[in-house]
C-alpha cells in the first residue's frame, strides 16, 4: 500500500514517466537534413543556405510554415504578402532583413551586400 500512496503522490513523476514511455514507443523519427546538392543549389544559393543557418534558423524554421520565434519561410516568395502583410518581394524582405520588423532584430550589421544577395536566392528556393 505503500508504493501505491507514493505513487498518487507524486502525479507530476507518474505524468512524466507516461510521457517519455508514449515517446519511447511512439516511433519517432527525426528527417536527415538534405545536402545543398539533393535541394538543387547552385554555388550562391548554397550560400545563402549558410547564411540562413548562421543567422536566421534560430527563429524561423526554412520548411515549415510553422517557425519558431518567427514564422516559418516556407514559400515565402509564392506568397503575395509576408506575414507581416507586406508585399513578399526582394525589397521589402531586405528591409525587414536589415532594419528588423516588430520582433525581429536588424541584421544590417551581420550580414554583407553579398550574403545579402545569397540569403535572397536562397530564401526562394524555399
Amino acid at each position: 500500500m505503500l508504493l501505491r500512496t507514493r505513487f498518487y503522490t507524486r502525479p507530476s513523476l507518474a505524468a512524466a514517466l507516461a510521457l517519455l514511455s508514449v515517446l519511447a514507443f511512439s516511433g519517432c523519427q527525426v528527417e536527415r537534413r538534405k545536402s545543398d546538392a539533393e535541394l538543387g543549389l547552385n554555388q550562391t544559393q548554397a550560400l545563402g543556405r549558410r547564411v540562413y543557418d548562421a543567422q536566421c534558423v534560430r527563429c524561423h524554421d526554412p520548411y515549415s510554415k510553422r517557425g519558431r520565434n518567427g514564422p516559418g519561410l516556407t514559400q515565402l516568395y509564392k506568397k503575395k504578402y509576408m506575414p507581416s502583410g507586406m508585399p513578399a518581394n526582394d525589397e521589402r524582405i531586405t528591409e525587414v532583413i536589415l532594419r528588423g520588423h516588430a520582433k525581429m532584430p536588424a541584421f544590417g550589421a551581420q550580414i554583407g551586400p553579398s550574403q545579402l544577395a545569397a540569403l535572397l536566392e536562397y530564401l526562394k528556393t524555399l
